[in-house]
């Protein structure tokens, strides 16, 4: 005798991979949300630093080092490569992807460091405000 499929398992079973895929797709776009509102922060915490940055050797400004880590930002979104802001952080805002060098940042009255260090803290302070 030949295997019978029940239509009703079929029609359950194709319920629960939509059901799924829509909670999957929601929690997604909330986790964009949250990543997207995290970056916006650690730029908006960079342009009001008055600190300077360094990218191969050369500093530049704070509002000159955030138009360049948008322009880095906008190419990883456009190919999904940071879905999280310590993704964003790791990816663009800690090394030239040119040379491999670390970027460095210096701000009024503290010591130079590498942004890496700086962004981490921009969003731990961010996500403790929140």
């Amino acid at each position: 005798m030949p295997y019978r499929q029940n239509p009703w398992s079929l029609a359950l079973a194709t319920a629960c991979l939509l059901l799924s895929l829509a909670a999957s797709a929601q929690t997604g776009s909330s986790d964009t949300s949250t990543t997207e509102r995290e970056i916006h922060a650690l730029f908006k915490a960079l342009q009001q630093s008055g600190c300077e940055f360094a990218r191969n050797g050369q500093w530049y400004s704070a509002s000159e080092a955030s138009a360049h880590l948008q322009r880095k930002y906008s190419y990883l979104q456009k190919r999904a490569l940071a879905p999280t802001a310590e993704d964003f952080i790791a990816r663009a805002a800690s090394q030239s992807s040119m040379s491999g060098k670390p970027y460095l940042v210096r701000c009024p009255g503290q010591p130079e460091t590498h942004s890496q260090r700086w962004f981490e803290d921009q969003l731990a302070k961010a996500r403790a405000a929140q």
